[in-house]
């Protein structure tokens, strides 16, 4: 068999990965969830995820621009989908709950109203409008417009609670240091409708610490990677500094390459970690879903002894690690036939059980992450689209202290 070219790796596994989200999403035009992407597939088929679909709206720009599919077809799905958000999906204040049964789009199994999935749905959102324009666009505005980010701010810490209970209706737990959760403070700042101050960027707690000769990292208390791709699939923070001389995407290049070293130094308690195995982040893993896989500096939580690796970990960083990304899937591509499904890369594989462990299903986020990071890498498709939303350059310019001109 013929070696893959990179390119054409890196074809493979988008072009696998977009195809979740067109085929895993509803099609009936006449259902009030269509266009609602499941949160995983094959399992769970009636759960969609509200993440999922923010992904998926950007996945239809990214399939459209390469013809994976008829634009118009795209164009529709996308303009479908921002009218089932609109209508149909069961929501609070603008605010999505974190699933949604996939063919109603009510809330699924009694979850939280989420500020973050809704902040990952409008970024899907804002960039298919970008792209599609139109129609789709005023869909767009009316969805982020809808939005009241005031109502899930904490006004006595000046940070967002981290979810808010339906059934005993009140908001819990806080967003209190560094996360994946950017894009909720640049989308809020700057909100024509509900804007919350751009001084919350200055109110999370920032943890410095150094791993493997990488560093310095900011950094979450988990470590997973996930923290530092999430707000960059659609943000362009490259060359960027923000107003207390931080830059952003130099911190995720460190936390990556921090993570792989990791992944290096355990190598002797795990078959499965390597140089060319690495990427500790939120998967599926042998005993289910944990968010808990994570790597130095300070991971507070030990599920990566189990020795479960996800390919997404180093797809979602090929921007910041291009060579190290691109050599572990060309690793898991080429000796791990079992890793390989209808939708490019299953979710994780664990070598450290007998026998070895190869997940079932595919995971929307993880394909979605993998999707944008590498389109950005391939073409910088989403960055480009994204950063000509005039919401997404003022937010950002407010939070970080950088002139709005700057970022066009």
């Amino acid at each position: 068999m013929r070696r893959l070219t990179d390119e054409e790796l890196l074809e493979l596994e988008s072009r696998q990965s977009f195809l979740f989200f067109w085929e895993e999403a509803n099609d009936d035009p006449d259902s009030p969830g269509y266009g609602l992407i499941r949160d995983r597939a094959p399992g769970q088929p009636d759960m969609t995820s509200v993440a999922s679909v923010g992904f998926g709206l950007t996945a239809l720009a990214i399939g459209a621009e390469r013809g994976w599919v008829p634009r118009g077809e795209a164009h529709e799905r996308a303009r479908g989908t921002m009218v089932t958000l609109l209508r149909h999906a069961e929501q609070r204040h603008g605010f999505f709950f974190h699933f949604l049964d996939w063919n109603t789009a009510k809330q699924y199994g009694g979850c939280e109203v989420s500020v973050i999935d809704t902040a990952i749905c409008i970024c899907g959102v804002l960039a298919a409008g970008e792209y599609f324009g139109g129609y789709v666009r005023e869909l767009a505005q009316d969805l982020y417009e809808r939005v009241e980010w005031d109502w899930y701010r904490n006004p006595e810490t000046n940070q967002f609670y981290m979810g808010y209970s339906d059934k005993e209706k009140r908001h819990f737990g806080a967003w209190d240091h560094y996360a994946e959760q950017f894009m909720m403070y640049f989308l809020g700042a700057a909100s024509p409708t509900h804007p919350v101050p751009a001084d919350m960027f200055d109110d999370f707690v920032r943890y410095v610490g150094y791993y493997g000769g990488y560093g310095p990292v900011i950094h979450s208390t988990g470590g997973a990677l996930f923290v530092y791709q999430f707000s960059h699939a659609w943000f362009d923070f490259r060359g960027r500094k923000d107003k207390f001389g931080v830059d952003w995407f130099e911190n995720s290049v460190q936390a990556t390459l921090a993570n792989r070293q990791f992944c290096i130094d355990h190598r002797d308690r795990s078959k499965t970690f390597g140089a060319n195995s690495w990427g500790l982040t939120a998967c599926d893993g042998p005993r289910g879903y944990s968010g808990g896989y994570g790597a130095n500096p300070n991971t507070t939580k030990r599920d990566y002894v189990d020795g479960t690796i996800p390919p997404c970990g180093a797809a979602g960083s090929i921007v910041f690690a291009p060579e190290e990304s691109i050599a572990a899937l060309r690793h898991y591509y080429e000796h791990f036939p079992h890793l390989w499904g209808k939708y490019g890369f299953q979710d994780a594989y664990n070598l450290d059980v007998s026998p070895a462990w190869f997940a079932e299903d595919v995971i929307g986020i993880d394909k979605g992450i993998s999707l944008l990071m590498i389109e950005n890498y391939r073409a910088g498709f989403v960055w480009r689209h994204f950063m000509n939303v005039p919401a997404a350059r003022r937010g950002m310019a407010l939070c970080m202290g950088m002139p709005a001109e700057t970022l066009g």
